[in-house]
């Protein structure tokens, strides 16, 4: 194919704009002025598919959007439907946040013009040519994932009108939590233009998390009100911390939803090529949010690949988390890791450099692949979390499974380097502080009669279910989550924090919160507890300059010993034992050693650097002096 589709391109004679709709009988580039006055202007097919049009006089802040016309039946893929308005997948901006309106939805006859209700793209002059630079994270850091609104909304060192913005990433205060912290990477929760699933309206609720996108390029301008310049001068205030950004992209899906969904962009464009499709013309559902992105079509992977160039050429990100991985490496005999999407990603002079994060799972046939992305990518660990948690609940034989987890998951990652995200809690799941209060999740908010989000957490409450004035059970918890961190920042390889689990942010037991844009989601900073804050800042500054903690190579028998409580090496009976809880790792060079006791009682380790009280149910470290 010789001509393709792309962002629109501005001269000094106008604007070109060019779209991929093979089916349409006709589209219309459509142009609205202040008044939201429209124009429509025709476009010309100029084969394989596509469209173009040149309009003169048209300049940067333009607003436009797309109308097309051809079959209509949507049990066989085919949407259009010129009384919708369509936003050009390839817009960079856009003038207002979605907002769903059953009109969005309605059969083609039966509905009213959609204009007034779709937000426009927006014409963007240019940005100044960015210097190319290497990423600032490398594998074994720390990344540490946060929405951007719910980081910053009750951030009070952060001016006001900036509060719940990306530019509030940049204010000194933040950056300053970010550096004793000593984080990597910043992963931000898509930052990309959203709209709310239809069920959420009458709930009285909006989607906050924003996992159900309708561009793949504009910035969400709830987040951005200066849209792409705006991640820019973050991105470039955290490099000059030596941070750096990584961004999460969903292209699993979009917000169009099944066949009930609204019609915003790629349905109304060409949704036989742009979707996954059964042989009967239903859609696939490999994703639980009515549609699957065919990613490996030709079409869509250039799409993609343009939009993931977008973000490192114009912004300087310096990597990407992918949510529902498997979906990027799907084909249709199953997922395939060296899927064209795939190999395009680390053939790609743009992103072969940058980090690549694979979300490992989604729902669809053969939806878990851990393990199996390959050179290049680093993978959310989950084994990590739920034998990490299982450990310190408690639960009989699990010695052996927290052991292999500590030293890098050699049974997931055999290359001899991990590429595990060791983490306990994620956005989606309980936070750190309520995986020890909450024994259930307590979702009621959500308005699904608590039936939404995980049923099993392996989580425990310590004898009493949610909050508690008890001092014995307040302590039990902040011993838990210590140790917890402490287990988090001794593990091999790159580790993941969610912002506030440092200091002990709940949000009541809500393990679902997709939707709470609220107190329960946001980050309470003056309520923080500081006797956890200081713990996690000083495990951060011991890995930081402890090699042991955080290089990505296996650990092997030659490089450490797992001894017991006296000093000896662990026996065959020990690690088979399902009721121990207590063991050392030490590495052998240097002496710098790991004591964890799981159990109810202090212990004293005798090691060979001399004796270790530890606590019960505490993680001690010995570090060697340097």
């Amino acid at each position: 194919m010789t001509v393709r589709p792309g962002a629109p391109q501005l001269s000094s004679a106008g604007a070109r704009f060019a779209v991929w709709s093979p089916d349409a009988s006709q589209l219309w580039l459509c142009l609205f002025d202040r008044e939201d006055r429209e124009v429509r202007l025709p476009m010309v097919r100029q084969g394989d598919g596509l469209w173009r049009i040149d309009a003169p006089g048209v300049g940067a802040g333009a607003r436009y959007g797309l109308r097309a016309d051809g079959p209509y039946d949507p049990n066989a893929g085919f949407w259009f439907d010129p009384d919708k308005l369509l936003l050009d997948p390839y817009a960079t901006a856009i003038d207002r946040a979605f907002v769903y309106d059953p009109a969005l939805a309605a059969p083609r006859g039966q509905g009213r013009d959609t204009a007034p209700l779709m937000s426009k793209g927006v014409l963007e002059s240019p940005l100044p040519r960015l210097a190319r630079q290497p990423p600032r994270f490398t594998p074994g850091g720390l990344i540490y994932e946060l929405h951007v609104r719910g980081f910053t909304m009750l951030q009070p060192d952060v001016p006001e009108e900036q509060r719940g913005t990306i530019a509030a990433l940049a204010d000194p205060a933040v950056i300053a939590h970010l550096k004793a912290l000593r984080v990597s990477a910043v992963e931000l929760m898509p930052i990309n233009a959203w709209i709310d699933e239809r069920h959420l309206g009458p709930l009285g609720l909006t989607n906050y998390w924003g996992y159900n996108p309708v561009s793949w390029f504009a910035i969400d301008p709830r987040l951005a009100p200066g849209g792409l310049a705006d991640l820019r001068a973050t991105v470039t205030a955290l490099h000059q911390a030596g941070i750096g950004v990584i961004i999460d992209m969903v292209y699993n899906h979009d917000g169009e939803s099944d066949i009930s969904g609204p019609t915003l962009s790629l349905r109304g464009l060409d949704a036989r090529g742009y979707f996954r499709h059964e042989p009967d013309g239903r859609l696939i559902n490999d994703t639980g949010t009515g549609n699957s992105i065919a990613c490996n079509a030709p079409l869509v992977r250039a799409l993609i690949l343009d939009s993931l160039r977008h973000f490192v050429t114009e912004a300087g990100v310096d990597g990407f988390r992918f949510d529902l991985g498997p979906a990027l490496g799907r084909l249709p005999d199953g997922f395939d890791p060296r899927a064209p999407l795939l190999e395009d990603m680390r053939a790609d002079p743009v992103l072969a450099d940058r980090v690549m994060i694979a979300e490992p799972w989604d729902i669809g046939p053969g939806g878990y692949q851990l393990g199996r992305f390959g050179e290049g990518w680093l993978e959310w660990n989950d084994r990590y979390r739920d034998d990490v948690r299982r450990f310190w609940r408690g639960d009989a034989s699990t010695l052996g499974a927290l052991a292999t987890r500590l030293a890098g998951s050699s049974d997931i990652f055999r290359e001899g380097e991990t590429r595990s995200v060791n983490f306990l809690a994620a956005h989606d799941g309980f936070t750190l502080a309520d995986m020890v209060a909450y024994a259930h999740r307590h979702n009621e908010a959500n308005g699904e009669q608590n039936r939404d989000g995980h049923g099993e957490n392996f989580s425990w409450n310590n004898g009493v279910e949610g909050p508690s004035e008890d001092a014995a059970v307040q302590l039990a918890r902040r011993c838990d989550i210590k140790a917890l961190l402490a287990t988090l920042f001794c593990s091999r390889g790159t580790i993941m924090l969610t912002a506030g689990d440092e200091f002990g942010r709940s949000q009541q037991g809500n393990n679902n919160a997709y939707a709470q844009d609220n107190a329960i989601s946001w980050v309470d900073w003056t309520g923080r507890d500081t006797d956890l804050e200081a713990h996690a800042f000083a495990l951060a500054a011991l890995r930081g300059s402890s090699p042991e903690l955080h290089g990505t190579a296996q650990l092997a028998d030659g490089d450490v010993e797992w001894l017991d409580e006296r000093g000896h090496a662990m026996t065959v009976g020990q690690w088979e034992d399902p009721q121990r809880r207590r063991i050392a790792l030490r590495h052998r060079s240097s002496g710098f050693a790991v004591c964890i006791n799981g159990s109810g009682e202090e212990c004293r380790f005798l090691l060979p650097e001399g004796e270790m009280l530890v606590p019960p149910r505490a993680v001690a470290i010995s570090p060697p002096a340097r």
